[in-house]
Order: structure tokens, then sequence, then C-alpha cells
């Protein structure tokens, strides 16, 4: 280990989480979670200069997964226009929004910005089309069904093993915005233990719907992921064509909350502070979140259910089968030339923990939920088409063949 590492004087890194601890008492909300309230499944980690929520935000940028973000659909996928939302962008609004929401509340910013950061970490090539492909795929070989926030724990923690907070972990898992709520007041009684015991329900399909966040932060997060893609999508659909303009969008939801996505995040921002400031739950009026529901409806019949159906939903299924079969296979039989191999199984920041306990159709199934949108496609192209050769033999290109007759 270099010499210059962690050489902070002992007594100025404790002045300064002491004057961290101090700033939060002074100008936290009594409802906010404090940094010396996060608790890892491993408590081995220093603090240094950084609060923990804080360095669980810069774990989860520096991870695999979430340099993979770059080319993950969010809505529109094999699509040639630069100006549509990807992933990546969408969790850096849902962290803006955030934070702006928590600013205001007095909430902490540091772990809004963790939990929204790795929050999509786990959705898979082609969005939730792909995600429902998946999850038939993991039912058939019997691990239970997939849910890309559950993945995105499993990601962070399982996989890259980046010991997060308690906090950070049930916010991530909790974040799912698909369930439509009015208000969410905090669930603080949760334990390692009551998480993993709620993780396994979902994954068993005892419910559909994960618990209410633990901390006031998981629950900004929430609203917020809702509040990012809302307006965005719909300009998205403007800018693809798929709805011809404003005019289509109900009536009351264009006067009340509006038609642009800055004035949609406005109103919802605005309406969220209104309803939540200096109380311990997060909530819209009813009269907006009402609005929001038709608005979320208008989105799914108009761009989602149109999307898949443009995409193909049999056909991106059968591909999915393809890779996870051949995939499969190919650990069974430890066909080492298989990509599963370099570009998973053997790559030294994967856990190897992870490696050791997992099954096989649990490699497969994170294989192929931690493919970039771009690289699924190579690999079933791989699969599945004749490979382009410039020799047939081991002669270099270019090299003339002996002449073996007679002179």
């Amino acid at each position: 280990m270099s010499k210059y590492i962690n050489r902070m004087d002992p007594e100025l890194e404790e002045a300064i989480q002491e004057d961290i601890r101090a700033r939060e008492d002074a100008n936290l909300s009594p409802y906010a979670s404090k940094n010396d309230e996060g608790h890892r499944r491993k408590p081995n980690s220093k603090d240094d200069v950084r609060t923990r929520y804080a360095r669980d935000a810069d774990r989860i940028i520096h991870t695999h997964a979430f340099t993979r973000y770059i080319d993950k659909t969010q809505v529109f996928f094999s699509v040639d226009n630069d100006h549509i939302t990807h992933r990546v962008l969408h969790v850096q609004m849902v962290s803006k929004i955030g934070r702006t929401i928590g600013r205001t509340l007095r909430l902490n910013e540091d772990l809004i910005e963790a939990i929204a950061l790795g929050h999509d970490i786990g959705h898979v090539p082609y969005g939730h089309i792909g995600e429902g492909s998946l999850s038939r795929l993991c039912e058939m070989h019997g691990i239970g069904q997939f849910h890309h926030n559950i993945e995105s724990v499993h990601m962070l923690q399982g996989i890259e093993d980046c010991n997060l907070t308690l906090q950070v972990v049930d916010g991530i898992f909790t974040h799912n915005g698909e369930v439509h709520v009015q208000r969410l007041a905090p669930e603080r009684d949760r334990s390692w233990k009551s998480l993993d015991q709620d993780i396994h329900r979902v994954i068993g399909g005892e419910t559909d719907c994960p618990p209410s966040p633990m901390t006031l932060e998981g629950c900004v997060v929430r609203f917020s992921d809702v509040i990012a893609y809302l307006g965005r999508d719909i300009e998205d659909a403007l800018e693809l064509g798929l709805i011809e303009g404003v005019d289509e969008i109900p009536n009351e939801c264009k006067e009340r909350i509006g038609t642009t996505n800055p004035d949609i995040i406005n109103s919802l921002i605005i309406d969220l502070i209104q309803n939540s400031y200096e109380q311990d739950q997060i909530s819209f009026s009813k009269e907006v979140s009402d609005l929001v529901r038709e608005y979320k409806q208008f989105n799914y019949d108009k761009i989602y259910i149109p999307v898949a159906q443009q995409a193909g939903e049999e056909r991106i299924g059968k591909m999915f089968e393809i890779q996870f079969e051949t995939f499969l296979r190919d650990l069974e039989e430890d066909d080492r030339d298989s990509n599963i191999f370099p570009h998973f199984v053997d790559c030294t920041w994967i856990d190897p923990d992870y490696i050791e306990t997992s099954s096989g159709p649990e490699k497969v199934r994170d294989y192929i939920a931690g493919m970039t949108d771009r690289y699924f496609q190579s690999t079933f192209d791989q699969i599945v088409l004749p490979q382009r050769v410039t020799t047939f033999n081991d002669r270099p290109v270019g090299k003339p063949r002996e002449y073996e007759g007679g002179k």
C-alpha cells in the first residue's frame, strides 16, 4: 500500500467529523437521517473527511455497473437521436430534483444523492420490456422473479461489494415509483434482517410492491423518480413524433401541471414541498396526486404501450431466451471461449464470494441484466449470425500460399 494513503492526522479527522455532526444538528430537520445513523452490513469502513452517505455515493459512481448507465434504455431504444434520454441522464435528473426538494425540507442531500445515483443500476437492456422477458426466464429456471430495484441492490452489494449503508440500500430497494401513491411516510424500524426478508418476499412473488422507505430521503427519491420521467418522456415522445402535439394531453393536466418538462417539474416540486414542509411525510396534494395519476396513465397509453408494440415484445423476448439458454449451457460445459467468462465470471472487480456461491442461472441473470443495449445486441449477433472470417487456416492474411507442385 502506498505510504501516502490515509495520512490525515487523526485529531484533524475527528475534528472534521465533529464539525459535520454539529452542522447536521444545527441545520437538518429533526426528521432527517443523520450520517451517524448510517450503518453498514460489514462495519469496517473509516469515515475520513466524507460523510457516510457521501462515501456511498462515491462508491456507487466508481462501480463498473454505474459506467454502463451510459447505454441503458430509459424508454426509447434503437433510436438514432442523441437528444433522447438514456438511463444515465435520468438518474442525474432524479438526483438533482431530489436534492432540490431535500435542501428545502432540510433533509440529508448526501443520502438523497446516493440513493438516486444507484436506484436504476439494475435495469436491463430494452428497459421494462427486457425486464419482463428476463423475469419470465428467471422464474422458469427456479430463481424467482426479476425486479430491477432488487437487481440494483444485488449489483452494488453482492456482485461489486460496495458495502453501502442500510439507509442507501433500503432507498434503492424501495424506490419503485410505478405504483402510484399520494403520500409516503418512512418506516424507520427496518434492519438488515427485515430488508432481506422484504426482498425475498418480492422475489418470491408474495407482493408486487416494496414497502415504504425507511427514511424521508428515500421517500423523496421515490417521488423524484416520477417527477423526473413524467415530463421528460413526453418531450422525448414529441421529439420522435410518437405524440403529434401537446393538444393530446388531458386538459386538466395541461392547465394545472403544464405541458413542458420544466413546467411539470416546477409544478410538482412546489406542490410536494408545500404539502411536506416540516412534516414527517412526503406528499402531493390530493388534486395534484390525481392529476399525476392521470398523466402517468396518458404516458402509459400514448408512449409505453406503442413503444412496446413497435419494438415487438415477442422478438425481444426471444433474444433474451436465446442468450439466457446459450450462456447457461456455456457455463455448464465450461466453454471458456464464451463471453460470459472473460466479460463477467473471470473479472477481477466481481466479488469472489458471489462467483463461489451463485448458481448458473443466477450468474446468467446478472450477466444479462448488466449488459448495455449495444452489448446485448452484439452478443446476440455473435450467437445467431455466421461469423465473418478472413481465412480458413492459420496462414496470415496476405501471405502467399507455398506452391506444392513440381517445377
